[in-house]
């Protein structure tokens, strides 16, 4: 049934009050009416390592993880783990060698490395990229997902819940890092014990319907009755093998859009980087314990909905309203299904993931257009009031134009039917390959030139829609006894979009080697950064914690393989 109790209200009413009172109390203990535009945007040196660690996992857990992992599991099942696990790992490689030449050489942006190692033309190029990325792909996908599933839950028409999303994100969003960063942690309480009562039912209700109780035995029961559900590498005649290309979840494709999102990514290093060596690598280490249980509350719920709706618990229109099975509608649909008081639990986790998550996004925006774009190429005499004004200004901005896209098209994208997880990463995969080239040759490799940057940049997104179109003009399936296309089951062959993520990195890398060398035998001059072996250097205890998230990782693969 689509309707909150007024228990329900009552504890999404403690949540809202409980999160604006302590973002209140952070804000008024820590503000300072004269602070500077580092401290609004990045709360330099004011998180502690659980508040980064909390504030990484409340940013990145939003819609597109509660909706769109929820009815990518329900669809293909637990492989879609791989972005919750690989992260982890990706988290780990971060903490140990990005994080360090950030904080060494005193990066706070992602277009100031960009113009610190190459020059301003690359890093301005990059700030535009990121600011369309951010608003066109992220925030519009987040609301209109986020409303999707309040909406599904409560009722409520879906604009308003688009408009009620954006304004809650603003108001936290205005009080600057600190608030966000320490309010984030607020919200992974909530998401993450909303999240475990959501999974506890659905677990509940696959061992009642079976005859048994205790939540143990509706696991055991789901691994048995949806064992197609339960593995981690497809091969190629599974239907979701374009989705999930084999192994490249493992060491292609998915290593770089991790590696790209977690260490080439405004919106998440931004919490690290107003934060020392130390607390920096343990908020992050913290955050990668965090991933490896997010398919608890994330990917088994929508296992469970699938397991469910084939033994007719739910039916088809609680699925669809057009009949067509809509993946995006499982973990709504399971909400709806807890009694008044937990379902406004869960009802306030998810709005908590929510408003996190474009809190952060919107901070980021911010942080980009005031520093970046602003303060480099329009007013370089800005004072830091001035910057902050704007950035408090840009966020509305930016959120409205979220709000109106949403409106606009967020139904033709991701609509009934679609998977929102996986629109998200395929489009944003038309720039990380190019990112990442660029970052990671000019971390370290000092040969790199600005012109090699900027092939790499512009290249890579030519090449990734390049291999988005090919298969409308050539026929590719010579590639596919080799895994690197499928049929679409229209008779075209296609190349899994996280492949193409793996061609688009080689190609650019190859390209920035090519010019680079070029400009070198012409004497161009490169910037490179401030890199030695000891800055990589880590603690005891970081080192064990480290061996601890790779084992549990290598027996979750080697189990569920």
């Amino acid at each position: 049934m689509k309707t909150l109790s007024n228990g329900d209200y009552f504890v999404f009413l403690i949540y809202f009050v409980v999160v604006a009172a302590y973002g209140y109390w952070i804000y008024k203990r820590k503000h300072d009416a004269d602070a500077t535009s580092k401290d609004y945007f990045l709360a330099e040196g004011s998180l502690t390592w659980w508040a980064i660690g909390a504030s990484l996992i409340a940013s990145n857990i939003s819609a597109e993880q509660f909706i769109g992992t929820s009815g990518s599991a329900f669809k293909m099942g637990l492989a879609i783990s791989t972005y919750e696990w690989m992260a982890a790992a990706t988290l780990i490689i971060v903490a140990i060698f990005f994080i360090p030449i950030y904080l060494r050489n005193k990066i706070f942006t992602m277009p100031q490395f960009l113009n610190d190692r190459y020059n301003g033309t690359v890093a301005m190029v990059m700030a535009i990229f990121w600011l369309l990325l951010y608003i066109v792909v992220n925030l519009m996908s987040i609301l209109y997902l986020g409303a999707l599933a309040i909406s599904g839950i409560s009722g409520i028409n879906i604009i308003w819940c688009i408009l009620a999303l954006a304004v809650f994100a603003v108001i936290i969003t205005l009080g600057g890092m600190k608030v966000i960063g320490y309010t984030d942690v607020i919200q992974v309480f909530v998401l993450i014990l909303g999240g475990l009562v959501a999974t506890y039912l659905a677990l509940n209700l696959i061992s009642e319907k079976s005859g048994t109780t205790g939540m143990w035995n509706g696991l055991n029961i789901m691994r048995s009755e949806a064992s197609d559900h339960f593995h981690m590498i497809f091969d190629k005649s599974n239907p979701n093998y374009m989705e999930m290309p084999g192994l490249s979840v493992l060491i292609g494709g998915m290593i770089i859009v991790n590696l790209n999102y977690w260490g080439c990514n405004q919106y998440i290093t931004q919490r690290a980087l107003g934060a020392d060596l130390k607390t920096a690598r343990g908020g992050i280490l913290f955050a990668a314990f965090l991933k490896l249980l997010m398919p608890i509350i994330v990917v088994i719920p929508g296992i469970a909905v699938y397991l469910l709706y084939q033994k007719g618990m739910f039916h088809q229109e609680m699925l669809s309203s057009s009949g067509v099975t809509d993946p995006n509608k499982a973990y709504p649909s399971l909400l709806n299904l807890l009694p008044t008081g937990l379902k406004g639990l869960s009802f306030a986790a998810l709005t908590a993931a929510i408003v996190a998550s474009l809190a952060g996004k919107a901070n980021s925006i911010a942080t980009i257009f005031t520093l970046d774009i602003y303060k480099k190429a329009i007013n370089p005499g800005a004072t830091d009031k001035r910057l902050v004004s704007l950035g408090k200004i840009s966020v509305g901005v930016a959120m409205g134009l979220g709000v109106v896209m949403s409106l606009l098209i967020g139904e033709q994208l991701m609509g009934e039917g679609k998977q929102g997880f996986q629109y998200i990463q395929e489009y944003t995969g038309f720039v990380s390959p190019g990112i990442f080239a660029m970052f990671i040759l000019g971390f370290f490799w000092k040969k790199a030139t600005s012109n090699a940057a900027l092939f790499a940049t512009i290249g890579g997104f030519i090449f990734s829609c390049f291999f988005k179109f090919l298969p409308q003009i050539a026929d590719l399936s010579f590639l596919a006894p080799f895994g690197f296309s499928k049929d679409n089951g229209k008779g075209v062959y296609e190349i899994p979009f996280i492949d193409r993520m793996g061609f688009v990195f080689v190609l650019c890398v190859i390209g920035m080697y090519i010019i680079s060398m070029i400009d070198q035998a012409k004497g161009v001059k490169t910037k490179g950064l401030e890199v030695d072996a000891s800055m990589f250097k880590t603690s005891r205890a970081f080192t064990a914690g480290a061996i601890i998230v790779g084992g549990i990782i290598v027996a979750l693969y080697s189990f569920f393989w």
